[in-house]
C-alpha cells in the first residue's frame, strides 16, 4: 500500500498528518517507509538530522547509480525508515523536463525497496507539478487533507482535474482513500459550517476521524519525534491513531 498525502494548498496539515500517520502504522506493527517529496524537508526534519543526510530522493531520482535503499534512513520509531529530503529537489521538474518517462521515476525506483515496507507514506509539496504527480503515478491511495478554515475548498477542482488525468493516462488504480479535516476548531460555527460543507461535497470520503487544532502537535517535530513518543496521551495522539485506524478499515 502506498498513500500520497496531498493538497496543493500550503499550511494544511499535510507533513503533520503524514509524519504522524506514518508513526502510527508503524506503531501497529506495520514496516512503514515515509518519503519526503518536500523541497522544504520538513518530514525529513521531523526524524532525521540533516547532517546525517548526504543523499536524498533528488539523487536517487536522477542518478541511476543511486537506489532507494542507498538513501532511507532509520528513525527513532521502530518500523519507521525515511527516505529523506533535500533543498536540491525543487530542481528536480527542471532535471527532468522533456525525458518521456519524467512521471514515472519515483515508481520505477521505488519498485526496487516495496518488498521491505508493508506500507509507504509519500508526504507531496504543496503544488501540483512534477513531484505531486509522480506521487500520485507511484501511489495506490490518496489521502487528501483539508484544513477547516474559510478558504478549504479553495483549489480542490484542480487537485481532483490533477487526480483523473493520471488515472487516465498513467495509474488507472489509484483511489482516493478518504479527506481528513485537520486544524478544526471545533469551538467555533465558522469552523462547524466549514465541517459541513466538506461532508456535503465530499460525502462518505470525509474520515469520521476530525484533527483538531493542537499545540503538542506543532511542537512535536521540533523534538524529533511523533505525537506518540511526544505527547501519547493528548488529543493529538488518539485522532491520528484513530485516523489510522480507520485507513486500514478502508483498504
Amino acid at each position: 500500500m502506498i498513500i500520497s498525502i496531498a493538497n496543493q494548498k500550503g499550511g494544511v496539515g499535510k507533513t503533520t498528518t503524514a509524519i504522524n500517520l506514518a508513526a502510527a502504522f508503524a506503531l501497529r506493527g506495520r514496516r512503514t517507509l515515509l518519503i519526503d517529496l518536500d523541497p522544504q524537508a520538513n518530514s525529513t526534519m521531523s526524524y532525521v538530522d540533516m547532517a546525517m543526510v548526504e543523499q536524498s530522493v533528488y539523487d536517487a531520482i536522477t542518478d541511476k547509480n543511486i537506489s532507494f535503499s542507498d538513501i532511507i534512513k532509520t528513525s527513532s520509531q521502530p518500523n519507521l525508515w525515511v527516505a529523506p529530503s533535500r533543498i536540491a529537489l525543487a530542481k528536480l521538474e527542471g532535471k527532468l523536463v522533456g525525458e518521456l518517462d519524467s512521471h514515472f521515476k519515483l515508481k520505477d525506483k521505488l519498485a526496487a525497496v516495496m518488498s521491505d515496507f508493508d506500507v509507504v507514506v509519500i508526504d507531496c509539496p504543496p503544488a501540483l507539478g512534477l513531484l505531486t504527480v509522480n506521487a500520485l503515478v507511484a501511489s495506490t491511495h490518496l489521502l487528501i487533507p483539508i484544513q477547516s478554515s474559510y478558504f478549504a475548498l479553495e483549489g480542490t477542482d484542480d487537485l481532483l482535474e490533477t487526480i483523473e488525468k493520471v488515472r487516465m493516462r498513467a495509474n488507472p488504480d489509484l483511489r482516493i482513500l478518504g479527506v481528513v479535516i485537520t486544524m478544526h476548531d471545533k469551538r467555533t460555527a465558522l469552523a462547524r459550517d466549514i465541517r459541513a460543507q466538506i461532508d456535503k461535497v465530499f460525502g462518505s470520503k470525509v474520515f469520521k476521524t476530525v484533527i483538531t487544532k493542537s499545540v503538542r502537535l506543532e511542537e512535536s517535530p521540533a523534538y524529533k519525534e511523533s505525537i506518540f513518543k511526544f505527547a501519547p496521551d493528548s488529543s493529538g495522539a488518539t485522532e491520528y491513531y484513530r485516523l489510522c485506524e480507520e485507513v486500514m478499515d478502508r483498504v
